[in-house]
């Protein structure tokens, strides 16, 4: 089932709960839309969040789940997510979240390890989203916040106001 992957972790890392102001239908085109757009883009370290690893460079890879697997997110594959969401808005949307390093030296690139993240989006009501990160494996130099934090920022920003509002922990 596309969007789903039936064997996420049940152990969590990190989660957080937003409240959103458009209808879950676009709220979930503008998240597609937004980790389209992050997907193979190049970052300092410093933009996507506090570096660990001084002159380095970060490249995010996503990809929408499909039952037992997951589907880089290509044009074509977001292409079908709209598609899907066309029909109607999913319950939950699971990501799975490359993260490159390069340390930057002497016009060379050095790949460090990567970071290997799975992300639940969950829509439970109406205007209430739950993100749960698990970290897969690697050096974790971006934190399950940082995603998070990237997430919310991105989808915030493809609009004139607020989107996604973090709640508060109690």
């Amino acid at each position: 089932m596309l969007g789903l992957y039936e064997n996420f972790p049940l152990t969590i890392h990190l989660s957080e709960t937003f409240t959103f102001t458009l209808a879950r239908r676009k709220l979930q085109r503008k998240i597609v839309q937004a980790l389209q757009e992050v997907n193979r883009q190049t970052f300092s370290f410093e933009e996507v969040g506090t570096p660990t690893v001084p002159n380095c460079t970060v490249i995010f890879e996503f990809g929408i789940a499909d039952a037992e697997g997951f589907s880089f997110l290509t044009e074509e594959e977001a292409q079908r997510l709209q598609e899907r969401l066309d029909v109607e808005p999913m319950k939950i949307m699971d990501w799975f979240c490359g993260i490159r390093y390069y340390k930057n030296a002497k016009k060379k690139k050095a790949p460090l390890r990567f970071d290997y993240y799975m992300l639940r989006l969950d829509f439970p009501e109406k205007d209430t989203m739950t993100s749960s990160v698990f970290h897969e494996r690697g050096p974790r130099y971006i934190t399950p916040e940082d995603i998070i934090a990237l997430i919310e920022c991105r989808v915030n920003l493809s609009s004139k106001r607020k989107i996604l509002k973090r709640n508060k922990q109690t």
